[in-house]
């Protein structure tokens, strides 16, 4: 009998699925903030998007989430703002404005947290 290379066969093929949750809370400015200072928000002082309280802030899970701020509608960039996972009285926004520059009364911070929740299955086949 002559020899002859012997080889498992497996096939395998993997799909990903990506879901997004997108949280939005709203903050309406109860007065005017003058710069320089650091415009803290509290999770307690949000709403959520169907108008009741927000308790806490979520924990942005690393490399799966985000979070952006708007103000009056615009996008702000990121280094204006720290945030902070966590319930009432740790967790919230703090959003630094700068000497010179003010937000009006009533105007409204939006708070958009993105997070993923990537699931992989895989079937193997041979």
């Amino acid at each position: 009998m002559a020899l002859e290379i012997m080889k498992i066969v497996v096939g395998a093929s993997t799909v990903t699925s990506v879901v997004p949750t997108a949280t939005r809370l709203f903050r309406q400015l109860p007065s005017l903030v003058t710069g320089p200072t650091t415009l803290s928000i509290d999770a307690a002082d949000f709403l959520q998007d169907d108008g009741t309280a927000a308790t806490t802030l979520p924990t942005l899970a690393a490399n799966n989430s985000y979070y952006n701020v708007y103000i009056n509608g615009v996008l702000q960039m990121s280094g204006i703002s720290v945030y902070t996972p966590g319930g009432t009285g740790v967790g919230s926004l703090a959003i630094t404005v700068g000497a010179g520059e003010t937000i009006a009364l009533g105007t409204v911070v939006v708070l958009e947290i993105i997070s993923y929740a990537p699931t992989s299955t895989t079937t193997i086949t041979g």
